[in-house]
């Protein structure tokens, strides 16, 4: 027997399911919305290597970590450096993609409320440096 949302006869035996599931329409609402948040790797990476990218893609992490390994073609700028001065050279509707370390670093999160505050279009790579390097792709370090 499937869990269906809307059987209301279903016992519920795990903590996946003790919260039933959204109205498939809401989750098609929520999820779609996420993607205007969101883009992830895989994405940034094929509008890079197609040459493409119609997006600036920030790394919002200190310079120091940026020049020990990069994703190829971001731009550094560390989120708390994130002013209308340093955007001074985009068209208001530039979008930016900006990244951190990872899953475990909020950083691309204050970098993307700075964009936003300032009015610009932005969207987050989710996984950050982790999620580039999950998916086999290759870091740029800055050579000295």
């Amino acid at each position: 027997m499937s869990l269906q949302p809307d059987d209301e006869e279903a016992i519920v035996t795990t903590a996946v399911t003790a919260i039933r599931p959204a109205a498939s329409e809401r989750a098609l609402a929520h999820f779609e919305a996420a993607l205007t948040f969101e883009t992830d790797c895989w994405d940034v990476h094929e509008a890079l290597s197609s040459g493409k990218a119609d997006f600036v893609l920030l790394d919002v992490r200190s310079h120091g970590l940026y020049d020990r390994g990069h994703v190829p073609g971001a731009l550094s700028l560390p989120h708390a450096k994130i002013v209308e001065g340093t955007l001074r050279d985009y068209a208001p509707h530039t979008v930016f993609v900006v990244y951190c370390a990872g899953p475990h670093c909020n950083g691309a999160h204050r970098g993307a409320i700075r964009l936003a505050r300032l009015g610009r279009p932005v969207k987050l790579m989710i996984g950050g440096v982790t999620g580039w390097l999950d998916e086999g792709f290759t870091l740029e370090a800055r050579s000295t």
